[in-house]
C-alpha cells in the first residue's frame, strides 16, 4: 500500500505539471507578449483561454499535499522544514498569480492593468520555478529528516537546472495550448505565432536537458543513475520522443493531437524521475517503506483516494475534453473585459 501511494504522488505531480504547467504556461507568454497594443491580441486569447476550467488544475496540488502529509509524515515534515522558503514564495507566487490575473479583468485604468497584469505574468514564471527548485533539492539528496533550513537546500546547481526546466516545460506546454486554442476561437493570426513559441520553448527545453545531464551526474549521483539505465531511461526516451511528435504534429498543424504529445513530453518526464529516485522518497536517506505512515491510515487513504477517482475522476475528464474541444459557452469579451473600456488610455 505504500508503494501505491507513493507512485499515487507521483502521478498527481505529473497531472499538476500537465494541467498546472499550461495554466503557468499562459502566464509566462502573457509576460512575453509586449506592451498594451503589441500584447492586445495575445493577451486577449489567454483571457478567454483561461476559462474557469483552467483552475480546477489546483486540485491536483492539493491532492499531492494530503497524500503526503498522510501517507509519508516523516517526509512532509522533512521537505517543508528544510524547504519552507522556496515552497512560501511558490504559494505566495500563487496567491498573486490568482489575484492579478482576476483583478485586472474589471480594471478601467490602463496603468493599474499593467501592475496586475505583470503581478499575474512574474508569479506565473516565479512559482514553477520554485516548485521544481524544491523537486531538485529532493533529487540532489540535500534534503533527510532532521534537515534543517539553508539556501543549499533549494539553491544548488540541481535547483536551479529542475526550476529551469519546469519554466521551459510550462512555456512548452502554454504555446501548444494557446495555438490550439488561437484556431477553436477563430483568432487565425495567433495560430501560427504561439506555434512558433512552442518550438521555441521545446528547443530551449531541449537545450536545458542536456546541460542538465552533466549537472545531475556530479551533483545528483543517485538519480543521475536512475534516469541514465532501466525504466528511468525508458521514461526519458518517450519524453523526447513525444516532443519530436509534437513538433512535427504543429508542423502539419494538427493542433488537436499536439495537445496530446505535449501532455505526454511533460508527464513521462516526471515519471523517468520517479523511476530514477525510487525506492527512496528523500534520496538517499529515506525509503518508501521507511516514510510509510500507520497501516491502517495508509489503508484508509487507498481506498478514500479509490472512490475519490471513480467520482470525480470521469468529471474531470469530462469538463477537459468539452473545453478543448469547444464545447463549453464561450467567454465573451464582457466577460473578461477583454474589450476596450472608458479610461483605458487613463
Amino acid at each position: 500500500m505504500a508503494d501505491l501511494v507513493a507512485w499515487l504522488i507521483v502521478l498527481a505531480i505529473a497531472a499538476y505539471a500537465c494541467a498546472g504547467g499550461t495554466d503557468y504556461g499562459a502566464g509566462f507568454w502573457d509576460l512575453l507578449a509586449g506592451g498594451a497594443e503589441r500584447g492586445k491580441r495575445p493577451r486577449w486569447l489567454i483571457d478567454h483561454a483561461m476559462a474557469p476550467v483552467w483552475e480546477v488544475n489546483n486540485v491536483w496540488l492539493i491532492f499531492v499535499l494530503i497524500l503526503m502529509w498522510t501517507g509519508f509524515p516523516s517526509m512532509f515534515q522533512a521537505v517543508f522544514e528544510a524547504l519552507w522558503l522556496p515552497l512560501a514564495l511558490a504559494a505566495l507566487g500563487q496567491v498573486l498569480r490568482g489575484a492579478g490575473f482576476a483583478l485586472r479583468k474589471p480594471t478601467r485604468r490602463l496603468a493599474q492593468r499593467r501592475v496586475y497584469g505583470a503581478a499575474f505574468a512574474i508569479s506565473s514564471l516565479l512559482t514553477p520555478f520554485f516548485l521544481g527548485a524544491v523537486l531538485g533539492g529532493i533529487a540532489s539528496g540535500r534534503v533527510a529528516v532532521g534537515t534543517t533550513a539553508s539556501a543549499d537546500a533549494w539553491a544548488n546547481p540541481t535547483s536551479l537546472m529542475a526550476g529551469l526546466l519546469a519554466i521551459a516545460s510550462t512555456a512548452f506546454l502554454g504555446a501548444v495550448f494557446l495555438s490550439s486554442d488561437a484556431r477553436r476561437f477563430g483568432a487565425d493570426d495567433l495560430v501560427d505565432y504561439f506555434r512558433l513559441r512552442a518550438w521555441a520553448a521545446f528547443a530551449a527545453l531541449v537545450v536545458l536537458a542536456l546541460v542538465a545531464l552533466p549537472v545531475t551526474r556530479d551533483d545528483a549521483r543517485y538519480v543521475w543513475d536512475g534516469l541514465t539505465g532501466g525504466l528511468g531511461l525508458l521514461m526519458v526516451v518517450l519524453s523526447g520522443v513525444c516532443g519530436l511528435a509534437t513538433v512535427l504534429l504543429l508542423l502539419r498543424r494538427l493542433h488537436g493531437p499536439s495537445r496530446w504529445s505535449a501532455v505526454a513530453t511533460v508527464a513521462l518526464a516526471v515519471l523517468a524521475w520517479g523511476f530514477a529516485q525510487r525506492p527512496y522518497l528523500l534520496p538517499t536517506s529515506l525509503t518508501v517503506d521507511q516514510a510509510a505512515g500507520a497501516a491502517q491510515s495508509l489503508r484508509w487513504l487507498g481506498i478514500v483516494t479509490l472512490i475519490a477517482v471513480v467520482l470525480v475522476g470521469p468529471a474531470l475528464v469530462l469538463v477537459y475534453r468539452l473545453d478543448t474541444q469547444g464545447r463549453l459557452e464561450p467567454l465573451t469579451d464582457a466577460d473578461t473585459a477583454a474589450a476596450g473600456t472608458p479610461g483605458d488610455d487613463g
